[in-house]
């Protein structure tokens, strides 16, 4: 083989190697989430999705969404993808798991700070919101601590045919925590985006012993640390399903839909 030729092999193999391994984390993609399907499409009762959980995870190490068929609620934290069922359990999703919706990113705190004194949800969101750089950003949320109390809530698997989120959720079942160790895991996401993901918070709980879990309605924080890290770029991947080519996404009054699935 001439020089020419082994380094020309040798570039291509490189390529290769880090579109695989390290093409994820390049300094362009570390400032990017990555999303699959809209939160407006869950809301049309589409539950079933094309990417799988081994696929997801090229894209981010942090984040949250849901399963296929609805079935349960998604963390996923320093890369590993837990799977919260209904009954409040959690455990690690299998790499072949398909995902109708979720958003992940590679998590890089630029802001971290400590919580000393007991803080409920929506003075913590406040305090966030006055500290973040702009409310225009997507922001990762990760809280990490003791919890005095979490009031979680998971949805539960659906059978086709599939009824919208709003009725899917309507008697999902609750969970509490009491002086719980954890972390609380998510975003917040720019009101513009209500409908394509959820504006504002969205956060999910995963106890330290990551078994036990939730999609997070209430807590208050005993003490602990609060890291954000910060994205200015949305890498949304829409799904080619039928259901998804097929459906009528343009929904009416989307906001009070996902109030009132996500318990706000």
């Amino acid at each position: 083989m001439s020089n020419l030729k082994r380094e020309t092999f040798r570039a291509w193999a490189r390529a290769v190697l880090t579109h695989h391994h390290g093409a994820s984390r390049s300094s362009q993609s570390t400032d990017e989430v990555y999303q699959t399907s809209t939160m407006a499409a869950l809301l049309d009762g589409i539950y079933d999705g094309e990417v799988r959980i081994a696929d997801l995870l090229t894209h981010g190490d942090f984040g949250l969404g849901t399963f296929n068929h609805l079935d349960g609620e998604m963390v996923v934290l320093d890369g590993v993808c837990y799977h919260l069922r209904s009954d409040g359990s959690a455990s690690i999703a299998a790499g072949r798991d398909l995902t109708p919706f979720a958003v992940v990113t590679w998590f890089e705190p630029r802001i971290v700070f400590s919580v000393s004194s007991p803080i409920n949800r929506n003075d913590l969101m406040a305090k966030l919101d006055e500290t973040i750089s702009s409310t225009n950003l997507i922001h990762a949320i990760r809280v990490t601590g003791t919890f005095r109390h979490v009031r979680t809530r998971t949805v539960m698997a659906q059978t086709p045919p599939y009824p919208p989120l709003t009725e899917a959720t309507a008697d999902e079942p609750f969970a509490h925590f009491h002086d719980a160790a954890g972390t609380l895991a998510g975003f917040r996401t720019p009101g513009y985006e209500q409908g394509i993901s959820v504006a504002g918070y969205h956060l999910h709980f995963l106890d330290k012993s990551r078994t036990r879990g939730g999609h997070a309605l209430e807590f208050e924080l005993a003490q602990g640390e609060v890291a954000v890290g910060t994205s200015s770029e949305l890498h949304l991947s829409l799904p080619t399903t039928e259901a998804f080519l097929t459906a009528n996404l343009s929904l009416d009054d989307i906001a009070t839909q996902i109030k009132q699935t996500e318990g706000g």
